[in-house]
């Protein structure tokens, strides 16, 4: 037999190439996928189910963040960043916020984010709440349960090595751009359309690579959800409402749309028979675990007496449906093809952005009112140039003597005319075609079997990443030891609270007991950060010391809404970095405590209220023993006691008070940058100053540690030499860290020039401990502040000649005694950390166990 010749088979590859080629050819790309999510609960399911997508089919290349509605953005990008690493795609771009902003004339910068709605984005990340404040900042349901998916992040997901970094952090429209201009890419938008309007309007040329736009949200012919706000707007939904413009933008775009609205998403509920069937047998990975449990803990809230987060609507699979009608129309063809889920039908709609009578001026809509040329070039007397909802409490939206408001902002609504834009729309969820099933939706079949396949898995949660993984408490052993005066620290846990907090730790347990720490969450950081708090209390070997979590509004103010806190930014320099202790809160321990909601189904570890910490210090106090208070933060948790405890003020010994600036002092001005045309204010008591006033001119033993002593402990060229100069421990290498960053950070941007003002924080601690050792001096002064009047002059301090009360006021100490006492205070080996760093704590996680296991308590 002939042998093949050299040439035959030169001819016979050249064939199977040309053949591999033609069925590479033949075979579709996977489509190009971004996802812009609020992450809150049920995105966190729905973008769980994305990834659970065949790749081959739907290639998810980036997602990104809004912020301005259900989530912190630290938060968010960092719970984001451990869910793709649970689920190994760490190649997944991740953009968050962004700086650029949009001048006055309309023109948007590179990078501006999504932290406020269009109408209030200008060149800072300072506006107003006015469709933020719908959704709860504090408990039951609302932003801090979001921020830390109810405990649930912390005990289940793994850590992943990614993390937020100022200055480093890609941003929402950065990662936006980078993704579409790599091809054509098809947008999920299960959040606010704020993202995504920015990137249309910005880069118009790029619409043409946007196949289509899936919206998860908005209200055709079904009541709107706003539970917050339905007696000033019954007809929008949450995502279309948090930025009715962005959404008005991304609808009239041109770009082919399909809306999945309450109207098919009020078909979809989770019932107790999903829930069960869920149960019984659909958890064979973590991610459907996750889901799951994350579902529990909703519903197990729900079942709770009080306020319920979703009123009488019940919960429903509102993002993840949407992502499922997506995904069946991207296979079966969008224009005529069947779609699995759910059943659709076009519409003529557009989004309702203001409110007859167009065109008259009151104050309400910054794109017409007070400009001479209307913002984005807007017409004059057009369908944007009316009212616009002020709040969730806008008069001009109630109506006398009924419950349900006229207002219509962000009501995607049917119209005829030129207006009106074709929309596919979802109108209600396809029944399950197996008639035998306890699953009532086609979609609940799809969801569980996506979740469960084992293909595209996620690789393991936090006790399965780490072999002998376990929580442990650590708690001091008092026995036979001398313990001093009973503290308290109240703070609102930004950057040198922290370090205020560290240095009160490592302070002689004969002078210092601190008995509990309470949290504000209407200063520096969200109340979610409670967690960081636990962290470092677990670094250094305290798991005992109580946590308490205050209000998240000012005294006397609303639970919904940001009265003064809206002059802390958002972006950089403001709650992005507070909520992650810049990116460092990652290195810290993982605590084995974390933030239990209220309503949790485990009391045992829910989490305590401020005034609930302050009575049990008080139970604890010996005969004759008084409590001293060291606040940091606004004083808000301190009035609610005085007020609440009438009794309180016979056990406070004395209150160190870090904040304001006396008015006529000096030719200083105060810090309160954001608001310039409060010259004399400091943060602390502009952001309550009404508890401010409550506290300071109470009966209460004051000692004031204002902004004029606090400038003077503001080097951080002073303090790292300091701590260079000493022998290191885990928490003054932290500390060491924190501050150097700090200090590049303010030599590099000048949306960082205010950061000297955490490290002055410090002061009132290392005084409190201290004393006369700094050589310092006090000045008695008549003080009374002033509070409740306008912006430009709340939370001043005065000196007024009538006023009854004398406060003492640190004017004078020794800078260098100071910053040598904080440095050799934290490098002083005893008390030291117990474990160190997350890496330390990994190491213990990968070795046996020494006597220790889950829920061990381990005295030192």
């Amino acid at each position: 037999m002939e042998k093949p010749s050299a040439r035959s088979w030169t001819v016979a590859a050249a064939a199977l190439v040309v053949l591999f080629a033609v069925a590479v050819a033949a075979t579709p790309a996977p489509r190009r996928i971004l996802v812009d999510t609020d992450m809150d609960t049920d995105d966190l399911l729905a973008l769980l189910y994305i990834l659970k997508q065949d790749q081959s089919q739907f290639d998810v290349k980036a997602i990104t963040i809004n912020a301005n509605a259900w989530i912190d953005a630290g938060h968010g990008v960092d719970q984001l960043y451990d869910i793709l690493y649970m689920m190994g795609r760490d190649d997944i771009a991740v953009g968050v916020g962004g700086d650029g902003g949009i001048s006055d004339d309309g023109k948007i910068h590179a990078d501006v984010g999504g932290y406020l709605p269009l109408i209030d984005q200008g060149l800072s990340t300072v506006g107003s709440c006015r469709y933020r404040q719908a959704v709860p900042p504090g408990r039951r349901g609302g932003r801090v349960d979001t921020d830390t998916n109810s405990g649930l992040r912390r005990s289940f997901l793994p850590r992943g090595p990614r993390r937020y970094e100022p200055l480093r952090q890609p941003t929402a429209q950065q990662v936006m751009v980078d993704t579409v201009s790599a091809g054509p890419t098809t947008l999920l938008l299960l959040g606010t359309h704020t993202n995504a309007a920015l990137l249309l309007m910005a880069h118009p040329h790029l619409r043409r690579n946007v196949e289509r736009v899936y919206v998860s949200g908005g209200s055709v012919r079904a009541t709107g959800n706003l539970f917050t706000a339905y007696g000033a707007n019954p007809f929008a939904e949450f995502n279309v409402f948090g930025d009715p413009f962005a959404a008005y933008q991304v609808l009239h775009s041109g770009v082919p749309i399909t809306l999945v609205p309450l109207d098919a998403t009020n078909t979809i509920p989770v019932t107790e028979e999903f829930f069960a069937e869920f149960g019984r047998r659909w958890q064979s990975t973590p991610e459907a675990r996750y889901c799951f449990q994350s579902l529990d803990k909703v519903l197990k809230r729900r079942r709770k007496p009080g306020p319920d987060l979703h009123g009488s609507t019940g919960y429903y699979l509102w993002d993840s449906f949407a992502a499922g009608v997506a995904f069946s129309a991207m296979r079966n063809g969008e224009a005529n093809g069947v779609n699995e889920f759910a059943e659709l039908e076009y519409m003529n709609i557009t989004v309702i952005t203001s409110d007859e009578p167009y065109g008259v001026r009151d104050a309400s809509n910054p794109f017409f009112d007070g400009r001479a040329t209307p913002k984005f070039g807007l017409k004059v007397g057009g369908i944007h140039s009316g009212h616009v909802q002020t709040g969730i409490r806008d008069s001009f939206c109630l109506v006398p003597g009924s419950n349900r408001g006229k207002c219509q902002d962000g009501y995607t609504k049917e119209v005829t005319g030129p207006e009106s834009v074709r929309v596919r729309v979802a109108t209600s969820a396809k029944p399950n075609t197996d008639n035998n099933s306890t699953l009532d939706r086609e979609f609940f079949r799809s969801f569980l079997q996506a979740l469960n396949v084992p293909k595209q898995a996620g690789r393991f949660n936090i006790n399965t990443q780490f072999p002998y993984y376990r929580e442990v408490l650590y708690k001091p052993d008092f026995m036979n030891v001398s313990r001093g005066k009973p503290i308290i620290f109240d703070m609102d846990m930004s950057p040198g609270d922290f370090v205020s907090l560290i240095y009160l730790l490592k302070a002689p347990r004969e002078v210092i007991d601190l008995k509990g720490v309470l949290v504000n969450g209407n200063g520096w950081a969200n109340i979610a950060s409670i967690d960081i708090v636990y962290d470092i209390l677990h670094m250094m070997g305290r798991d005992d010391i109580p946590v308490g979590l205050g209000n998240t509004t000012a005294l006397g103010t609303p639970t919904l809404g940001c009265t003064n806190s809206y002059a802390i930014p958002l972006g950089s320099g403001g709650f992005i970095d507070s909520d992650t202790l810049y990116g460092l809160a990652r290195s810290l321990p993982r605590s084995p405590r974390r933030y239990t909601p209220e309503s949790s189904d485990d009391p045992e570890h829910r989490q305590p209220l401020a005034f609930e910490v302050w009575q049990s210090v008080r139970k604890q106090l010996g005969p004759g023993d008084k409590i001293t208070i060291l606040t940091s933060g606004p004083l808000t948790n301190l009035a609610n006691i005085s007020l609440s405890d009438k009794g309180a003020t016979s056990v406070i010994e004395r209150v160190y008070v870090v904040g304001g600036l006396i008015k006529g002092g000096g030719h200083e001005k105060g810090n309160v940058f954001t608001v310039p045309s409060n010259k004399y204010a400091e943060f602390n008591m502009f952001l309550d100053p009404l508890a401010a006033k409550t506290v300071i001119e109470s009966n209460m033993n004051i000692t004031l540690i204002p902004l004029t002593a606090q400038r003077k402990a503001a080097s951080y060229g002073a303090v790292l030499e300091a701590l260079e100069q000493t022998q290191k421990t885990p928490e003054s290498k932290f500390v060491h860290e924190l501050f150097s960053l700090l200090k590049e950070l303010r030599s590099k941007q000048k949306l960082y020039h205010h950061v000297d003002i955490f490290l002055g924080e410090v002061l009132g601690a290392v005084y409190m401990v201290q004393g006369s050792d700094l050589k310092s001096s006090v000045k008695l002064k008549p003080v009374s502040i002033v509070a409740n009047t306008t912006e430009s002059t709340d939370g001043q301090i005065v000196i007024s000649k009538q006023s009854a009360k004398l406060v003492k006021v640190l004017s004078h100490f020794n800078g260098e005694l100071y910053y040598n006492r904080l440095a050799n205070s934290l490098a002083n080996k005893k008390q030291s950390a117990v474990i160190g760093t997350f890496e330390e704590q990994m190491a213990t996680w990968s070795r046996p166990p020494n006597n220790s296991g889950p829920g061990h308590t381990k005295f030192l």
